[in-house]
């Protein structure tokens, strides 16, 4: 296991300095050019914001033609993309970041989504977290619960370091949120405190 972390550790701070050493596009727009098995051509595959409303006026969507889709916007977002939910069955729902630049998007069983700063740290991050999954499953059928909670608390420290060592911007927030340090509690008497989000104990003021 402590060779697994510390390649995934490598592969975070790889991941995190992706994002200084790229240019974004000069129109100062999103191009998301995907592709899909040829299957699904005449489908509707959508482009829809992770946070917020979710009805026509913020959702886009386009047809799939020739096992390809595309999507141009101004706005900067995480999204995901998803085809219609009554072909959805063995297609990976995929998380990306609407960033000025030239996204190259994979949607399969295994989908991808590369070409910018941002979405080639966060492919880079969602790989290490399927290993993670995937180990943690066996470690949980096995019922290796210390292996289990040991598997968690890394994964969440590596993730908070990608976090630490990015610029801020829209993924930064994304896995901040994840697991975040503090939350905030109401006790008996009214008084909203401070707790450690992995103690769970109060922090004084």
């Amino acid at each position: 296991m402590k060779k697994t972390l510390l390649t995934a550790t490598l592969a975070l701070l790889l991941a995190a300095s992706c994002q200084e050493s790229q240019q974004a596009s000069p129109t100062g727009k999103c191009h998301i050019s995907g592709t899909i098995p040829q299957k699904y051509n005449d489908k509707r595959i959508f482009l829809v914001p992770l946070y917020g409303p979710k009805t026509a006026e913020y959702v886009d969507s386009v047809e799939i033609k020739d096992g390809r889709f595309e999507f141009t916007k101004d706005s900067l977002m995480m999204a995901k993309i998803l085809v219609d939910y009554h072909y959805r069955m063995g297609l990976q729902p995929l998380l990306v970041v609407v960033e000025p630049g030239e996204v190259s998007v994979t949607i399969d069983s295994i989908s991808h989504a590369t070409g910018t700063p941002q979405n080639d740290s966060l492919d880079k991050w969602k790989a290490i977290t399927e290993r993670h999954n995937s180990e943690l499953l066996a470690y949980r059928q096995a019922g290796r619960k210390a292996e289990v909670d040991s598997m968690v608390q890394q994964h969440k420290l590596l993730t908070r370091r990608l976090a630490a060592n990015m610029e801020s911007g829209l993924l930064h927030d994304f896995l901040e949120e994840l697991y975040p340090l503090t939350y905030k509690k109401q006790l008996p008497d009214g008084r909203i405190v401070t707790m450690d989000a992995d103690t769970h104990e109060q922090i004084d003021d």
